[in-house]
């Protein structure tokens, strides 16, 4: 474990609110990772998801970026662009 995984583990153990805040965090941000990653084996650039898509390159960058606004109705169609599927666990 490195300094910086030192130092959330200890964050999170003294303070709820960053533990929370945290969690919730890395949540929209591993979902962006995932999209991205999803875009790149599939061997689309942003621009031409966007253009699938009849948006920007930015709003494309924006969905990967910051994930945690994402409408599930966004995700599907981003998705689908990619030959993909929305499948929804609850657990």
């Amino acid at each position: 474990m490195d300094d910086l995984e030192k130092y959330i583990e200890k964050r999170k153990s003294k303070s709820k609110k960053f533990f929370k805040s945290f969690e919730k965090g890395f949540e929209s941000f591993k979902i962006g990772v995932l999209l991205r990653q999803a875009r790149e084996e599939a061997g689309i650039t942003q621009e031409e998801l966007a253009e699938k898509l009849s948006t920007k390159k930015s709003a494309i960058s924006r969905i990967e970026n910051h994930a945690e606004d994402i409408r599930l109705s966004t995700l599907k169609s981003y998705l689908e662009a990619l030959g993909k599927k929305l499948q929804i666990n609850i657990l």
